[in-house]
């Protein structure tokens, strides 16, 4: 057996409506079961506990589990979403650009993606943050806050950005374009990629031709996971024509972006000591050129559907 995770929405959710993975691991006589997480911190405790073999997460989870001891590889990544995040605030908002924040109460996930986010947007205006006040929130509690002006503005990732504009018509007040990067990473427990690095390569593949195959589907990709999720279609389309789909390896660069990350949360005493992000990279030079020739041929013979 292998055992898979995904969060409310990313590539994981559309493979396994597709069901492409059971497909690819069936000759094998390996099962796929698959656990559904609120957040990333919490599906990278359920890898480091043994209890999931690979799953997906952001870019500060897995600095924050392996600040925590967690056993887990970098596998791979998406290309950069700086889109799919943003500092929202309300219509009606006196705020009209990220300057305006000092002083302000702004709601975020603590040791999120996007508190990183609001660090960098802040130091780009020639803020610190310490001029603002921050209000640690998960995405539902933050929500709530933003809506009765709790806070002045939130800072929030995709599914929920993209909801929140489709409910509240908030306002874009910055994304994360030419400030960050934000990449989705696909993580594996240690132990799973020594033991069976021939699986971990099918999940892999698997991933490659999922993302070439929706690219130029948002709508079709929205109607596919949108029971799984339970979030609306008109949303989901949003959201799926924004993100960056493809499969990535690990490289240097990226690593070096993840150690700033780290030593920025270092910094800001939100984890307890320095880590050294290449100690846990699987950094993989042949992976371009396998992702390429495998897209290639997966879409030579269509083995991918939208048939859940």
């Amino acid at each position: 057996m292998i055992r898979l995770g995904h969060q409310k929405y990313g590539t994981l959710s559309i493979v396994r409506m597709q069901r492409s993975v059971e497909e690819r691991l069936k000759p094998l006589g390996v099962t796929v079961r698959w656990n559904q997480f609120s957040t990333g911190p919490q599906l990278l405790e359920a890898l480091n506990a043994g209890r999931l073999d690979f799953g997906h997460a952001g870019e500060a989870p897995p600095v924050n589990a392996q600040a925590a001891g967690a056993s887990l590889l970098y596998v791979g990544s998406q290309p950069p979403n700086p889109v799919g995040e943003a500092i929202l605030v309300l219509p009606d908002s006196p705020v009209r650009q990220v300057a305006d924040l000092k002083g302000k109460r702004i709601a975020f996930n603590k040791g999120s993606n996007v508190h990183y986010f609001v660090v960098k947007a802040l130091e780009k205006v020639g803020l610190d943050y310490s001029d603002i006040e921050p209000v640690f929130l998960p995405p539902a509690d933050a929500r709530a806050a933003f809506e009765r002006k709790s806070v002045d503005a939130w800072a929030i990732w995709d599914p929920f950005f993209a909801a929140a504009q489709y409910a509240t018509d908030a306002r874009i007040l910055t994304d994360g374009q030419d400030i960050i990067a934000n990449r989705e990473f696909f993580l594996s427990s240690q132990h799973f990629a020594q033991t069976h690095p021939d699986r971990l390569q099918m999940v892999l593949d698997v991933i490659a031709e999922t993302a070439e195959w929706a690219k130029p589907r948002p709508r079709e990709v929205a109607a596919l996971i949108s029971p799984l999720l339970g979030i609306n279609i008109e949303v989901l389309t949003q959201v799926s024509a924004r993100t960056s789909y493809g499969l990535n390896p690990i490289t240097p660069e990226v690593v070096a972006y993840q150690q700033e990350l780290a030593d920025t949360f270092h910094r800001l005493k939100l984890i307890p000591n320095q880590i050294d992000v290449k100690q846990v990279a699987m950094m993989n030079p042949q992976m371009n050129q396998q992702t390429n020739q495998q897209q290639s041929s997966s879409l030579e013979r269509s083995p991918v559907t939208t048939n859940p």
